[in-house]
């Protein structure tokens, strides 16, 4: 309605953002029609296309209404705030660390009229003893809702304390450092385990591309590794469905897939923090969390690279006492598993012995010898055991999951070539970017890069490439 309204005026391509709410609160009063799932677009071109991805992607989004991205729209927040909240309903109390504080939570506070809450600590990581803080002064005043001012840890802690006191959330993005704003579920380190707890995305997003530009050049490379990751962990996607381990969803696919590419393929733009390609990027990065709203799931946007990112989680891995982003470890894994993905597609498909794979099949007695022996004894070789059961199959089923790879190799190749990118192209994109891509660069020894292979195959339930590769023989 509001496209064909725009032509019929004949205004031009790009409306101000103002111009553009205004209409839609047109809308509203005209029609009784409410904000829930009207996607707000900013005063810069995302192009047609890019703008109609993110339309469609907040339909089917089941928990965010709203979603502002653009220059200067932090201005916007006061409105977003009554719309979507109801201010006679609802009191935002705004939550932030020291820094984002000063590069946007002030002029939220001021703007809301707000009471505000700051995390601070040394190193502030998304940790269970923060959500707990937070939780605490939520339940102070029965009508406070968090406005989350910050990035990943920002966002993830008032997530889930907002989840768990069931209430509805909004996040002010800082950085374009991951793709969680618009995700279901948190992730948060919790007696020692890095995990994903159920709780729902935010009602309202805004990002407001001046304030994004200003974070570290560092985060910015971090989301452009946790985007490069969609393509190795849709390849994992593609492989499950074809051998019917967990069927493809069409809706889902199109939301983080459809145009991927083309956003990809600007790595030095959006580090420059180019108009069109830094705000093309993250609509890319919200895009990949409005496919898990609607699948309730992180499929869509995760696969073997994130694993082993929380394995080293799992296993406070810290150069210098100082973890590494989240963003450098999906880059490296992702890098990795590119070239694990090239040696699948050069294996010898058509003379496996399938046979043979199901005798080497061991018996979960067996796997719970292997985890007891790489996990020693610890927490997460606890998850990993509770995962493999919920995983593991018997011989017969892995004989026949081998013989539908082997009938449809030709054709699963070919989508496989066609969805990925080569190791070296990942790496090159990856050092324009800014990001990581050797182990060494994160502190982790290239040798030891396949024992964490097989550790993060068993953490997760999830089926990948390893699980093909284990199945085949092919070495991680």
């Amino acid at each position: 309605f509001l496209l064909k309204l725009r032509e019929s005026m004949k205004v031009p391509d790009i409306l101000r953002e103002q111009d553009f709410y205004a209409i839609q609160h047109l809308v509203t009063a005209v029609s009784s029609f409410s904000a829930s799932n009207i996607g707000y677009f900013a005063n810069f071109n995302l192009g047609g296309v890019m703008t109609q991805r993110l339309s469609s992607a907040l339909r089917v989004a089941r928990e965010t209404q709203a979603c502002v991205i653009g220059s200067g729209v932090l201005a916007e927040v006061p409105t977003l705030f009554n719309d979507c909240f109801g201010a006679q309903e609802w009191q935002p109390l705004v939550v932030a660390d020291p820094r984002t504080m000063a590069v946007a939570g002030e002029s939220v506070k001021q703007a809301l009229g707000a009471e505000s809450m700051l995390l601070d600590a040394p190193q502030l990581y998304a940790e269970m003893v923060h959500v707990e803080t937070v939780m605490a002064r939520l339940a102070q005043q029965n009508r406070f809702v968090p406005v989350a001012v910050g990035s990943g840890t920002i966002n993830d802690v008032a997530k889930l304390a907002a989840g768990r006191l069931g209430r509805p959330y909004m996040v002010v993005a800082t950085a374009a450092s991951m793709d969680g704003y618009s995700a279901y579920g948190a992730s948060i380190t919790a007696k020692g385990l890095k995990q994903t707890f159920s709780c729902a995305a935010p009602r309202a997003i805004v990002a407001d591309l001046e304030v994004m530009r200003l974070a570290p050049p560092e985060m910015v490379a971090a989301g452009y590794a946790d985007l490069l990751a969609k393509v190795v962990a849709g390849a994992d996607w593609l492989l499950a469905d074809a051998i019917g381990v967990e069927p493809l969803d069409k809706v889902a696919w199109g939301i983080v897939q459809q145009g991927l590419r083309e956003v990809l393929a600007e790595p030095a733009a959006i580090a420059a923090g180019e108009h069109g390609a830094f705000g093309r990027f993250v609509e890319g990065l919200m895009l990949g969390g409005f496919a898990m709203q609607w699948l309730q799931s992180s499929r869509p946007a995760s696969g073997a690279e994130h694993q082993f990112s929380h394995l080293w989680d799992m296993d406070g891995h810290k150069v210098n006492g100082v973890a590494p982003s989240h963003g450098f470890k999906v880059g490296v894994a992702t890098h990795y598993v590119a070239a694990l993905y090239e040696r699948l597609l050069s294996w010898p498909m058509e003379r496996v012995d399938i046979a043979a794979c199901v005798v080497s099949w061991p018996e979960l007695a067996e796997i719970e010898g292997e985890i007891e022996r790489l996990f020693s004894g610890s927490v997460v070789g606890e998850l990993a055991w509770s995962e493999i059961r919920e995983k593991y199959v018997d011989r017969e089923v892995v004989a026949l999951q081998l013989q539908r790879l082997k009938q449809i190799w030709p054709e699963l190749k070919m989508h496989l070539r066609e969805q990925l990118l080569t190791a070296d192209e990942m790496a090159q994109r990856l050092r324009v970017a800014g990001a990581a891509v050797l182990p060494e660069e994160i502190g982790i020894a290239s040798g030891a890069m396949a024992q964490y292979a097989r550790r993060a195959m068993f953490i997760r339930r999830r089926f990948t490439i390893f699980d093909v590769a284990w199945r085949l023989g092919i070495p991680l």
